[in-house]
């Protein structure tokens, strides 16, 4: 008799109805008996089902039994593949592939080379080095002075760029040469060129390198360590210095004032201070026109052609561009107190008085229109641009003085 759930659980409804004691074991314990081996596998199931496991465990089953199948077929499919590529050659063939293959013997069909010798060392103890064809030299500083030639086109500003000196040090290193002028250099000159940027001093007989350096404003042993001076410390020092005269010495970070190329202020009740400048000076003027300190712009171009404001270098001014025999207007109301050739480099100038702490100055003039002691009004044309005196093109050169200073054009013109 098999175990039936739905039965069962009528009979246990049926005997609580009818109040009498009901032993579900002894039916259990019955049936196993009766049945070893089927009551086993449905107790064991059983078990399964109360335990919640039926589905993990069949779906065991299942992949089992797919891996089996798999494997069958594999088997089966060789087994067919085998017999075909065998049962399709003759008997002979069928032999040989049935037969132990033989182990394949190596050989070397190369001719037999001679054994490599290196060559012996000819130092053995030494450590081997392989030489460098090509080496990098690193680079120095230079210490001693060098000579420039001056080409079409440079100006102290780009050959001071050029070497990554001041504009300064150019003219300080050339002073016999360029007067401290920038617009004394000339196609073919040769320029001295400083390794830094500082003065270059010739030594006089009977000078004391303390006061000397005093007046370069460095130390005097900045002079004597300099290596481009040459001189031997184990021998040398500020208490015992000789040195012949005439020798040149290197003053690294040295400095002094510029020479002032340019005319002084020139005043209306006195402009014959300015009679060294040139043959342009002029006479006692006695009164004239008075500007109001607004300016215009003295020529038609707004532009640079040469060197900008630059009182270190001693340009202080600004040359705007032009062609020659463009107009040069005056900027102001004044009083011409300078006409004529200019001796220091500025060739036809024009300096006018505003009459009011303010002179504005004209340079490199093509031609003139005035003459000492005129009066002149703002926009009146008083010369034409040029290439007169020491300059390197066509541009006006020109100048701004309030008082005895001389200011930057930039900062006042409209």
């Amino acid at each position: 008799m098999k175990y039936d759930p739905v039965k069962d659980n009528s009979l246990f409804e049926e005997e609580a109805h009818s109040q009498k004691p009901v032993q579900p074991r002894k039916i259990v314990t019955t049936e196993v008996e009766s049945d070893s081996s089927g009551g086993s596998i449905e107790q064991f199931w059983t078990q399964i089902a109360h335990a919640g496991l039926v589905e993990p465990v069949v779906r065991a089953g299942k992949l089992l039994l797919s891996l089996i199948l798999v494997l069958i077929v594999v088997w089966a499919m060789r087994s067919i593949n085998y017999n075909a590529l065998v049962g399709g050659l003759p008997g002979e063939s069928r032999g040989i592939l049935s037969a132990p293959q033989m182990t394949p013997t190596p050989q070397s069909y190369l001719a037999a080379l001679p054994p490599i010798t290196a060559p012996e060392p000819e130092n053995s103890a030494g450590i081997g080095r392989q030489a460098k064809i090509h080496t990098a030299i690193p680079t120095r500083a230079r210490s001693n002075i060098i000579e420039y030639v001056v080409e079409l086109g440079d100006s102290v500003f780009g050959i001071a760029d050029q070497f990554g000196l001041k504009p300064e040090t150019i003219l300080w290193a050339n002073t016999a040469t360029l007067q401290d002028n920038p617009h004394q250099l000339q196609v073919g000159q040769t320029l001295n060129i400083m390794p830094v940027d500082g003065t270059y001093h010739k030594w006089s007989q009977g000078e004391n390198l303390a006061k000397v350096a005093d007046f370069y404003g460095v130390d005097a042993s900045e002079i004597l360590q300099w290596p481009g001076n040459h001189f031997d410390l184990t021998q040398t020092n500020v208490d015992n210095f000789e040195v012949e005269a005439g020798t040149m010495l290197i003053i690294p970070g040295g400095h002094r004032q510029l020479i002032d190329y340019g005319p002084p202020r020139i005043p209306r009740d006195d402009p014959a201070v300015a009679r060294t400048y040139g043959p342009g000076y002029c006479g006692t003027i006695t009164d004239g026109i008075v500007g109001d300190g607004l300016f215009i712009w003295p020529t038609t171009e707004h532009w640079l052609s040469g060197y900008d404001f630059n009182p270190a270098a001693n340009h202080p001014a600004i040359d705007i561009a032009g062609d020659t025999g463009n107009p040069v207007w005056a900027v102001d109301d004044g009083v011409v107190v300078y006409a004529g050739w200019s001796y220091s480099g500025y060739g036809n100038l024009v300096v006018i008085d505003h009459g009011n702490d303010w002179q504005s100055l004209y340079a490199h003039l093509n031609d003139y229109f005035i003459g000492c002691g005129d009066s002149v009004y703002q926009g009146a044309e008083i010369g034409t641009v040029g290439n007169t005196g020491n300059s390197a093109g066509d541009h006006l050169h020109f100048e701004l003085l309030y008082g005895t200073a001389k200011v930057n054009p930039w900062n006042f013109l409209p």
